[in-house]
C-alpha cells in the first residue's frame, strides 16, 4: 500500500476519500532500558536505548494504520502524519494517521 505525507501520489489520481486511517501504540520505559539511560544522562549523548523504543513503536503505529486503510478498502493513504503524548509517567503513545483514499 502507498503512503505519503504530501497530499497528493504524483501520477496518481484519487478519485475517493474514505476518512481517516489510524494506529497507534502505547510504550513504556524498562528497567533495564532506564539503567542505561540514566548512566547516558550522567555523561552525555544519545540515549539510544530510547531512541530505538521510539523507532519501533513508530513502525508499529503506522503498520496498524495501514491495516485500518486496508480493511477501509483504500488503495493509498495521503497526509501521513505522527504525534506522541504521555499517557503515565514512563508511558507514552505513539499515533500514526492520514487520510485513506482510493486510486484510479
Amino acid at each position: 500500500m502507498l503512503y505519503v505525507n504530501t497530499e497528493t501520489i504524483a501520477n496518481k489520481t484519487i478519485t475517493e476519500s474514505l476518512g481517516i486511517a489510524r494506529g497507534s501504540t502505547v510504550r513504556s520505559r524498562n528497567i533495564g532500558r532506564d539503567i542505561f539511560a540514566s548512566i547516558k544522562n550522567i555523561v552525555g549523548g544519545e540515549i539510544e536505548e530510547y531512541t530505538k523504543l521510539q523507532a519501533d513503536a513508530r513502525e508499529q503505529a503506522l503498520h496498524r494504520m495501514l491495516d485500518d486503510a486496508k480493511r477501509m478498502g483504500a488503495d493509498a493513504v495521503v497526509n501521513v502524519r505522527f504525534t506522541t503524548s504521555v499517557v503515565a509517567q514512563g508511558a507514552s503513545e505513539i499515533l500514526a494517521f492520514g487520510t485513506a483514499v482510493k486510486l484510479n
